[in-house]
């Protein structure tokens, strides 16, 4: 399964805005209309439409910056129907490869903390625990 990201337009903006996560994983990532608000006020943010096999199906945001927070996954959600297929593994990929490129020895992301949160999915690629915390989350990072 091709998993392809391309920069937001406006005719694939709206179609971002409507996906959703499953029921029960609202409180784990911001709606994508919240993150795309805040990617207009904040000149750091990188941000992605996930396609696969031609089918929109997430969103990716990166806090793409060597400074104050560093290059930092900042947003990554899958809709719901496409859960479960490695989408995310692959996105992840991408955006590492993408921070790589820029000479970046590491990529962080902070994660809701607790049952069902990201955490495991992000240890699964290598991410551990650096003590930091970022906005009452703790930080994982990604060595490159």
């Amino acid at each position: 399964m091709a998993v392809e990201l391309e920069p937001l337009t406006p005719e694939n903006v709206r179609a971002v805005c409507d996906l959703r996560v499953a029921p029960g994983q609202e409180h784990l990532v911001a709606p994508n209309a919240v993150s795309i608000a805040e990617a207009y006020v904040y000149p750091q943010a990188w941000c992605r439409a996930v396609r696969s096999d031609g089918r929109l199906v997430g969103f990716v945001m990166l806090w793409d910056s060597p400074e104050e927070l560093g290059h930092m996954l900042w947003r990554l959600m899958v809709d719901a129907s496409a859960q479960g297929r490695g989408i995310g593994r692959q996105v992840v990929g991408q955006v590492a490869a993408y921070v790589r490129a820029q000479g970046v020895r590491e990529l962080r992301v902070s994660v809701v903390d607790g049952e069902g949160g990201p955490e495991p999915f992000y240890r699964s690629l290598g991410f551990a625990r650096t003590g930091e915390m970022a906005d009452d989350e703790p930080v994982l990072a990604l060595g490159l």
